[in-house]
């Protein structure tokens, strides 16, 4: 099922929550709304459940496959919601937290007790959960309640199962271990999937499409690749992962920052003025020497030589720090160490002027 959210606005008080926000959800899609506290990513999420109402202007619509359920309450959109502590009955069994959703169901609805057990074994078995049946949610790990709580989701069989920083409660490896899991889910299940984090990665890493918000509003729409590789504005590329900022000047197509001077395709008839000089820690490289392309000198600081990558803190000529990710091979090929003066190259840059982007 699609849904479309239209024109919505939400105020509490004198604190705009969201304004004049658009939204189109593909059916079977994974989205997730990825933004930081107060960008209205969770108001939106809770307008699409039902939990909250947008404001009364006449302009905001809320669709599901076409139908305007803005005014509809939340027993009446049929939407699996997920939350980030769980919320599992502590004192029922996972069978019976799982069976709730279909057991409360208004009598001529409800599915005979065969019917809710196979429904419910099945689910432990998509949540590879299926000895745990008659545990209790404090005989589990952090990471199995949340298994539970999805299941719990899923056994309504929601239109729209809707998940609110889900993991957030978890320690960084059991996160990882769920996103692989969730995004393999989805892909057995097929609901259209709305996810609420902060979480760049896991942003990045579970979603068809990401929506970064900022401000109570959209910044930018697209898949994970669009989103990180082509930054519709400078608080896109600054939120999605570390970034080094130079400033600089747009003058007849080209960038000036530092000491480097690069030609802007996308800028050439831009007109001159200050622009911001983005680059990413791994899109730049060290040489101990000149090596006849365009670089900036800079002393080592310091090396965190741990991981994939060894990440070195440079300070430049200007006094500006400069962070730079090297493959460790590439690393370890340079023996490079703290006080050394090296060369720095951007391969890649994201030049932002009043009113132009490349």
């Amino acid at each position: 099922m699609g849904i479309e959210v239209q024109r919505v606005s939400k105020t509490f008080g004198s604190f705009k929550a969201l304004k004049d926000v658009s939204l189109k959800v593909n059916d079977g899609e994974l989205v997730t709304l990825l933004g930081p506290s107060g960008s209205g990513k969770t108001t939106l999420l809770r307008i699409i459940a039902g939990l909250e109402l947008p404001d009364d202007d006449d302009k905001g619509a809320v669709l599901f496959s076409g139908e305007d359920v803005a005014k509809k309450h939340v027993r009446d959109r049929q939407v699996g919601f997920v939350f980030q502590h769980y919320a599992l009955f502590k004192h029922m069994s996972v069978f019976d937290n799982i069976a709730f959703g279909l057991r409360v169901r208004p009598k001529h609805e409800r599915p005979s007790k065969q019917a809710i057990k196979d429904k419910v074994m099945s689910l432990l078995k998509l949540i590879q959960l299926e000895q745990f049946a008659t545990r209790f949610p404090s005989q589990l790990s952090g990471g199995q309640r949340q298994r539970v709580a999805l299941a719990r989701a899923l056994a309504i069989e929601p239109r729209v199962l809707l998940l609110d920083e889900p993991f957030g409660a978890l320690d960084a490896k059991v996160r990882q271990g769920l996103r692989t899991w969730l995004r393999r889910l989805h892909d057995e299940v097929h609901v259209t999937t709305i996810l609420v984090t902060h979480d760049q990665e896991e942003a990045l890493e579970v979603a068809d499409r990401v929506v970064v918000m900022n401000q109570s509003k959209i910044e930018q729409v697209g898949t994970p690749e669009e989103v990180f590789h082509k930054p519709a504005s400078e608080f896109v590329i600054d939120f999605l992962g570390n970034v080094n900022v130079f400033k600089g000047r747009l003058e007849s197509g080209r960038a000036h920052f530092d000491t480097l001077a690069m030609d802007v395709p996308g800028l050439a008839h831009a007109p001159a003025g200050h622009a911001n000089v983005y680059v990413r820690p791994h899109d730049l490289d060290i040489d101990r020497q000149k090596n006849g392309s365009q670089s900036l000198a800079a002393n080592i600081e310091r090396i965190n030589p741990a991981g994939a990558h060894a990440k070195l803190t440079l300070l430049g000529v200007d006094g500006n720090e400069i962070q730079v990710d090297l493959p460790f091979e590439r690393f370890t090929a340079l023996n490079l160490k703290p006080g050394e003066l090296v060369y720095v190259s951007p391969r890649k840059v994201h030049v932002f002027a009043p009113e132009y982007m490349i």
